[in-house]
């Protein structure tokens, strides 16, 4: 598939890189972006050769936003229309099978913000900025503070939302809004190592723990666990967890099947 606002590449590390590329709007989401994100997301996820997504961004920022020039003009059915066509990829990286990590430098503002907040991961440049800036021009950010809120909880998620002020990423790290930080000089090389040592465990059990983990996070707390169990037996017969037993008695690296 061809791509007008994104980059899109697979190595053969079984890691594939998504660039966000609206350089000179900051990587502001407008629609094609917003479906064309989507789509790539949902390609990679059925490539037999991918095992991790890094979500990254070109120019200055990670992302700013969505492109306020496509905001006037609408009624409210289409206001409506159009925020969900913008916030798709946030909701779609949680029904993905493989494990997407966000990769920040400069600022991931409002939408930007919900995009690191929706990936599994995140990795972030010591200067980097987090926020939910869109109270700061009368709007809010009430679909990105979703996931948010699932990352850094109800207290600190509402100031971000009511405040609009852009965290320091070491700030965000404490939250629990990404998960390490880099020297900017560092970012691309410190992520990708990551990346491809997650891309070395078994396929098919993070799969399943990735899905189990976000369908057990609604349920209650006892179904939850009847739930994560259940993923867990299934995953014991699977041909992957038979190899890493073996591998581990016979002190060598596992062979895992690609899926």
């Amino acid at each position: 598939m061809s791509h007008r606002h994104l980059i899109v590449s697979k190595g053969e590390d079984h890691v594939a890189e998504i660039t966000l590329n609206r350089p000179e709007h900051l990587n502001t989401f407008n629609t094609p972006m917003a479906l064309e994100l989507t789509a790539a997301l949902q390609d990679l996820d059925a490539d037999a050769d991918v095992r991790v997504m890094i979500l990254k961004g070109a120019g200055k920022v990670f992302c700013a936003g969505i492109d306020v020039k496509e905001l006037s003009g609408k009624s409210t059915l289409e206001y409506r229309e159009w925020v969900e066509r913008m916030e798709t990829p946030l909701l779609t990286m949680s029904r993905l099978k493989k494990p997407v990590i966000a990769q920040v430098h400069g600022v991931a503002a409002a939408n930007g913000a919900g995009l690191v907040a929706a990936a599994d991961l995140a990795t972030a440049e010591e200067n980097a900025r987090i926020g939910l800036t869109a109270i700061n021009v009368g709007l809010n950010c009430v679909g990105p503070v979703l996931p948010v809120s699932r990352s850094v909880g109800r207290k600190r998620a509402l100031e971000m939302l009511f405040f609009g002020e852009l965290i320091p990423a070491r700030v965000a790290l404490d939250m629990g809004l990404i998960n390490r930080v880099f020297p900017s000089s560092e970012l691309d090389q410190e992520t990708r190592t990551w990346a491809k040592t997650l891309a070395g465990k078994s396929p098919i059990a993070l799969q399943i723990a990735k899905q189990a983990f976000y369908t057990a996070e609604d349920m209650e707390y006892h179904k939850a666990f009847d739930h994560m169990n259940e993923a867990f037996a299934r995953l014991c017969s699977t041909e992957d967890a038979k190899e890493g037993v073996a591998a581990f008695f016979e002190k060598r690296q596992p062979r895992w099947k690609l899926r």
